[in-house]
Formats: C-alpha cells, sequence, structure tokens
C-alpha cells in the first residue's frame, strides 16, 4: 500500500505511523509517503485522519506501477538527455562490451559523435562467468570513460559488479548499470537507492518479471526514483543463442509499470549476425531505448567478442532504424 499524508500531521506522527504499519517514509518534493508491503489492504481508524489518499496493490509492484503513477517516468542521463515520458523518443546506447584500452575507447567515443549518439556504454569491473577471463580494468576503464564524457560531451553508462567499487561507478558514471547477475545484490540496490544519479537494472537470465520488478522497488523505496528496466534475454532450452529477449515481458513491462525500458540485443542474440534484424523488432517494440555492443575490432575483443558489432556494421543498422521507429510513433535520438 502507498499512503499520501496530509500536510498538516506532525513528523512525529508520520514516524509512528510508519512504525506500526511496518513501512518506509518517502518525500516526493513537498509530498511524504508511506510505503508498506502490499499485503496490507486498509488503513486502521485510528491513522484516516492523517490520510489524503491510500492505494492498495495486488502485489509488492508498487511505486513503480502505473496505478501509482501511471505516465512513464521521466529520467534525466546527464548533458542534457533524458529518456521515457512522454517524448517518443527511443535513446540509443552504444560502445564495447570492455573498455580494454584509452585508444580503444577513444574510438568508440568518436564513433558515437559522428553519429549524433549521446550515450557512451562501456564496462570496467565486468563479472565474468570464469574466473580466468578478462576482468575490467577497473578504475582505470572509469577514468578513461570519465575523460571521453568531459571531451564530447557524453553519457556515460558502466556496470557496478559489487558492493566494493558501488560508490566508484556512482562517482564517474551518469547512469549506474546493474548487472544482470547482480540483481539480487542487496547491497549494490540499497547504495543506488540512496543517491539519485539514474539506475538502468539488467533482468537477470533466470528472474521473473515480478522478481525484476521488485529489484526497482528495492532502488525506488530507497528514495531513488530514477530507475529504468532492461531486458537483455532470459534463459529457455534453447541452445542456438546465447539468450531468448522475452518481447512478451517488455509487453508486460509497458502496460503495468511506469519505470522506462531498454532492450539489449546483443547479449539476448549472443551472435552479431542476428542482431540487426533482434534490434528492428526491439524498435517496433515502441522502447525508450537500445544498447548495443560495438567495437572498433570486435575479433581482438577481450570479452564477448561474438555479439559486437564493428563500427561499419553498426552505422548499416542504424540507418535502418529511422522508418521503424516512424512507423510505431517515435524517433531514435
Amino acid at each position: 500500500m502507498i499512503v499520501s499524508l496530509k500536510a498538516s500531521m506532525k513528523e512525529a506522527d508520520v514516524a509512528k505511523m510508519a512504525k506500526e504499519l511496518k513501512g518506509f517514509i518517502l518525500k516526493e518534493g513537498t509530498q511524504r509517503l508511506i510505503v508498506t508491503s502490499s499485503k496490507l489492504k486498509s488503513i486502521p481508524a485510528s491513522f484516516e485522519k492523517w490520510v489524503k489518499k491510500s492505494i492498495v496493490f495486488d502485489s509488492d509492484i508498487q511505486l513503480a506501477s502505473r496505478k501509482y503513477q501511471e505516465e512513464t517516468r521521466t529520467i534525466y542521463l546527464g548533458n542534457g538527455r533524458t529518456i521515457g515520458g512522454i517524448t517518443g523518443n527511443t535513446v540509443m546506447i552504444a560502445g564495447p562490451c570492455s573498455v580494454e584500452s584509452k585508444t580503444q575507447i577513444k574510438e568508440s567515443a568518436e564513433l558515437l559523435v559522428e553519429m549524433g549518439i549521446g550515450v557512451l556504454r562501456g564496462g570496467c569491473y565486468k563479472p565474468r562467468t570464469s574466473p580466468y577471463s578478462f576482468q575490467g580494468l577497473g578504475l582505470e576503464g572509469l577514468k578513461l570513460m570519465d575523460k571521453m564524457r568531459k571531451k564530447h560531451g557524453l553519457s556515460i553508462i558502466t556496470e557496478v559488479k559489487d558492493a566494493t567499487h558501488v560508490a566508484d561507478v556512482i562517482e564517474y558514471t551518469d547512469i549506474i548499470q546493474v548487472g544482470a547477475k547482480a540483481m539480487y545484490d542487496h547491497g549494490i540496490l540499497r547504495a543506488c537507492g540512496q543517491v539519485k544519479k539514474p539506475v538502468m537494472i539488467k533482468r537477470g537470465f533466470g528472474s521473473t518479471l515480478q522478481e525484476t520488478v521488485q529489484a526497482a522497488e528495492f532502488i525506488l523505496s530507497g528514495g531513488n526514483p530514477n530507475v529504468i528496466l532492461c531486458e537483455r534475454g532470459i534463459r529457455t532450452f534453447e541452445s542456438k543463442t546465447r539468450f531468448t529477449l522475452d518481447l512478451c515481458g517488455v509487453a508486460f513491462i509497458k502496460e503495468y509499470t511506469n519505470l522506462p525500458v531498454i532492450l539489449d540485443p546483443s547479449h539476448a542474440m549472443g551472435f552479431r549476425y542476428g542482431i540487426a534484424d533482434l534490434t528492428r523488432a526491439c524498435v517496433a517494440m515502441g522502447v525508450d531505448g537500445l544498447i548495443i555492443e560495438v567495437h572498433p575490432k570486435p575479433d581482438t575483443a577481450l570479452s564477448d567478442a561474438a555479439q559486437q558489432l564493428n563500427h561499419a556494421d553498426f552505422k548499416a543498422l542504424y540507418s535502418t532504424l529511422a522508418p521503424v521507429a516512424t512507423a510505431v510513433g517515435r524517433q531514435i535520438v
């Protein structure tokens, strides 16, 4: 339940009510809210005089629900860019899987500037399946990304792997990415809830839609309203692709949540031959953003080499997206 309180209610009474209802106190501007478990279906009579409005929910998808906020959230991405809202924009995010060197990230940033794309991705802390794989440049990679942001006016997004470096990622990036393997890390979720920077949560490849949106609720209930969801494919019985992109799940997110949604065809497909077609299908879903892995020399990439597009192929793909976006009332930015 979400309870909107009258302005005349004293702070001590707010605290008392929250304690008795076992809820969170949340402030949105001048508005004070108490957010409880969805198991609570009614307000005790002793508190009714302080309640302006209350919303009852069927599940713990509450702050992210369109029942609470009908319009998709508008989220500021830095350097004058936004995602979500009613703009009709689909934001393109592109760059390499991993930041590997100064030259590589410089060429990647220059490509985006040339194409008029404003958000650069690149992993600095890599949560790899094998301990023998490239683990990322860490803080050095963050600083290289930061240089590209300052030089070209880009917004940057990178992944936080665990709570040990979440403060560095928050400091150096415009958008914090919580990866599929970190979606259940409460240390990360709670740290992200204490800041106001945008957070993009990637759905775990074995996670339900309910679990994914509830991960967002941890951040929203912590006081950070700037949460984006990313569908990047789930694990099914299929072995010929890396994962299966759940477009049905995207339809659910769009219909029932107020969170912007980004699609990641690179991780879903796993092989570059299918990424162009899958990206066009993503655009046709009328989503708020896309995140594509692009590398100057994909065959020599230190991570996810098979799924990264080279610059020429990415340009060719990008040139085909505008008509698809137009057909569903959107534009690629």
